[in-house]
């Protein structure tokens, strides 16, 4: 997985990239789970689904003749959800041990209580923002990925304001977490 990353981050060339490599690199996005229990909750989770949306986002775009660069839908599809890594120093999962003393099967990870309560999307921003610039439709895009799955969903229900790249980077999502990492 690391070996395909490598392949799909050598494409962006926009300006803080590196640093947030290495912010990548230190909040733990490498290593973390990509949920607690549903999909891919498993040490090294999250740079799996990660890379399974963006491959998703690429073939969508060319498939719907999406206007948009390969730049800019590797930047949604690795990143959408940097901020289940690890949001002001503390991870979004910590393993959940059981009173026997042993990680549940059932649900390895549990959310960790001592993080703020902000939305992963809106950590992913935050995150994000620090080290690069993001256009108005990659916030989106990432903002909104879950669709009506989260509270911040219901912003965009009946709004006739989904952009081309928001709909690719959900379809993409919704596939991977649901289809193909089940």
């Amino acid at each position: 997985m690391l070996n395909r990353f490598n392949e799909l981050w050598s494409e962006v060339t926009r300006e803080g990239s590196l640093e947030l490599l290495g912010k990548m690199r230190t909040m733990g996005y490498f290593d973390a789970p990509a949920s607690s229990s549903n999909h891919l909750a498993k040490r090294g989770g999250l740079l799996e689904h990660s890379i399974n949306v963006t491959e998703l986002m690429l073939k969508m775009a060319t498939a719907t003749d999406a206007p948009y660069e390969r730049e800019t839908l590797i930047i949604v599809g690795l990143l959408h959800d940097i901020g289940k890594a690890s949001y002001y120093g503390k991870p979004a999962y910590k393993p959940n041990i059981l009173k026997s003393g042993k990680v549940s099967e059932a649900k390895p990870y549990e959310k960790n209580k001592e993080l703020p309560l902000v939305p992963h999307e809106v950590s992913a921003i935050h995150i994000i923002s620090q080290h690069m610039e993001l256009s108005e439709d990659e916030v989106f895009a990432i903002l909104y990925h879950n669709g009506l799955y989260t509270s911040l969903g219901y912003e965009i229900k009946n709004s006739g304001r989904e952009t081309h790249l928001y709909l690719i980077t959900h379809a993409a999502d919704m596939i991977a977490s649901r289809i193909l990492e089940k």
